[in-house]
């Protein structure tokens, strides 16, 4: 339990940092690096690259979610803004009609400040930015506007993963909270699998980033997230997502103390029926397998599925 805190972006606004930040980014765009793989086309000209994104965001919804982590929903939601596109492709994505056929719509950034002032507005208990990794510039020009108009909630910076350290760098301050996918412990099998064959390297400096910012999730006496690192592991059918990988990376190299929510939910998506073992479920075994795991490596802060006998 903790006190609630002022989030990180009102004083960097206030000090006039936020603006050099916004500045900073917008010029990558350029010629583009705000991811890992650095493409080097300029946005800025609506030259698109791995990520298909140009100038603008584009917006596949947005709204409070109930379905997320308990400490990000709380009573009233989780006030999520869903982007479109992404920078890995997985074959087997769940939202590939959002990340890989492009379903949306262009939102400049005095639209997406609006959207995070009608979600505050609802009662949402923290504005959730979903895929941001590919449209951080997009995202932070957003922000003076919505602090003039009152934007007071925590952010959640909710990612793939694959996420470049000089970009995070630019975002300490901004970012109460990070959520970021572990989706693979092996660069082989993301090379596979996924549109980022140095994904597992990459994925492990970010997380390492992204605690060094914020530290071990912080609750308030509500149970609502107020900071911190909140970690995602998706099981994969045949364990491709290397959880005993992940978990003692977890464990030794973040903190025993992470919050980490181990997720049940694959389930055969868009390619997947191709790439066997894929083409099926997790079984039960597979993901009781995979929280014993975690415990032995002494993680206890578990989120996921209940009916398993460990939340």
């Amino acid at each position: 339990m903790t006190q609630r805190f002022q989030p990180g972006y009102l004083k960097l606004h206030q000090n006039d940092e936020l603006a050099w930040k916004i500045k900073t980014l917008w010029t990558k765009l350029k010629s583009c690096d705000i991811c890992p793989h650095r493409c080097g086309v300029n946005r800025l000209e609506d030259q698109k690259g791995i990520c298909r994104t140009g100038k603008k965001a584009k917006i596949s919804s947005f709204g409070p979610h109930f379905g997320e982590e308990s400490p990000l929903v709380g009573r009233y939601g989780s006030g999520t803004i869903f982007f479109t596109n992404c920078n890995l492709a997985c074959i087997f994505c769940q939202n590939y009609d959002i990340s890989h056929l492009g379903q949306g719509y262009e939102a400049d950034p005095e639209k997406i400040a609006e959207m995070m002032l009608h979600l505050q507005n609802l009662g949402c208990h923290n504005i959730n930015l979903v895929t941001p990794t590919h449209v951080v510039p997009q995202i932070i020009k957003a922000l003076p506007s919505a602090i003039q108009q009152g934007l007071h909630l925590p952010l959640v910076y909710n990612t793939g993963g694959y996420d470049s350290v000089d970009t995070l760098e630019l975002l300490e301050g901004i970012f109460d909270i990070y959520m970021p996918d572990l989706k693979y412990s092996d660069d082989r099998i993301a090379q596979r699998y996924c549109n980022a064959k140095d994904y597992a390297t990459v994925a492990k400096k970010a997380i390492k980033k992204m605690h060094s910012q914020v530290g071990d999730l912080m609750i308030d006496d509500h149970g609502i997230a107020q900071r911190g690192l909140l970690l995602r592991h998706l099981i994969l059918p045949g364990d491709l997502a290397g959880t005993r990988q992940a978990m003692k990376f977890i464990a030794e190299e973040i903190s025993p103390h992470t919050y980490v929510n181990l997720m049940d939910q694959y389930r055969p998506c868009f390619k997947a029926n191709d790439h066997p073992p894929l083409n099926r479920r997790i079984t039960q075994n597979e993901f009781a397998h995979a929280v014993k795991i975690a415990q032995e490596f002494g993680i206890t802060r578990l989120d996921g599925p209940r009916g398993f006998g460990f939340l």
